[in-house]
């Protein structure tokens, strides 16, 4: 199975612009699976609600839903990505699973970072699981996460006992731990990972954030399978086998899912 992640540098409130650079950054490329940033629609520093009405959409019928369902099609293939989402007059920091039949899955991000909370309702989806399907590879159960959703071991771990093989974890990172804490997350559920950060620096409203780059894909045994440089865009694919991830045993005699205690776990 062929899987990716695309890092770039979405451009702030030009959706065609960010729309265009996939189009450039995915063109030749034959994957099965890619992730791409969060809020790689829009950019990520708000400073108003204007500009957050400006760049957010409706999911399945807006601009950018239908160009990922576009890409989706013509590569045959599902891609994960970050987007604004507006809907019933609220916004949400959201991603999609768009398939190559154009159906449209959404995810709502469950820990909000910072002033995130000034500008999205918090998830309401939950942390769900979803079944993706190919000739090329069979059935594979993906989950998605997104950005600060992965300091809490919770997150990964309810996608990995709800099946998830691979955890598709779109991000705008500007703390400097997340791709070596994947390396974690990873090892402790038994899953693939992949980590798709955007590039650059955004500057609005008297404020600068710097993102990190360097997305990560690391295989069910702590392995970094690929590890972008943080300030190139690039959209890279690896080939692996989903099913290493079935295999939930560390030892001969451990399990990680049937050694749990879960009795003792109380807070």
């Amino acid at each position: 199975m062929k899987i990716g992640c695309l890092q770039f540098k979405p451009e702030l409130f030009n959706v065609q612009k960010n729309i265009n650079r996939i189009k450039e950054l995915t063109a030749g490329k034959e994957f099965d699976l890619l992730v791409m940033p969060e809020l790689a629609n829009s950019g990520y520093l708000f400073s108003s609600i204007d500009e957050l009405e400006s760049s957010a959409e409706e999911i399945p019928g807006g601009e950018f839903s239908k160009a990922l369902s576009e890409t989706a099609k013509a590569h045959d293939a599902y891609i994960v990505s970050g987007i604004c989402e507006r809907s019933a007059g609220r916004y949400f920091n959201s991603a999609v699973l768009v398939s190559p039949n154009g159906t449209i899955k959404t995810y709502r991000k469950t820990h909000l970072f910072l002033e995130e909370k000034k500008w999205f309702s918090p998830g309401d989806t939950g942390l769900n699981v979803f079944e993706i399907s190919s000739k090329k590879f069979g059935n594979v159960t993906i989950g998605i996460m997104i950005c600060f959703d992965w300091i809490f071991p919770e997150s990964a771990r309810t996608l990995a006992l709800k099946g998830a093989q691979i955890i598709c974890h779109p991000s705008n990172l500007v703390l400097q731990y997340c791709q070596r804490a994947m390396f974690t997350r990873a090892i402790e559920n038994r899953v693939f990972t992949i980590t798709a950060n955007r590039t650059g620096s955004e500057v609005n409203g008297g404020k600068e954030l710097r993102f990190t780059g360097e997305s990560v894909i690391v295989d069910p045994k702590g392995n970094y399978l690929h590890r972008a440089p943080e300030s190139n865009d690039e959209c890279f694919i690896i080939d692996i086998d989903p099913s290493e991830a079935l295999d939930k045993n560390v030892t001969g005699m451990n399990n990680i899912f049937e050694d749990r205690r879960v009795e003792l776990y109380n807070k």
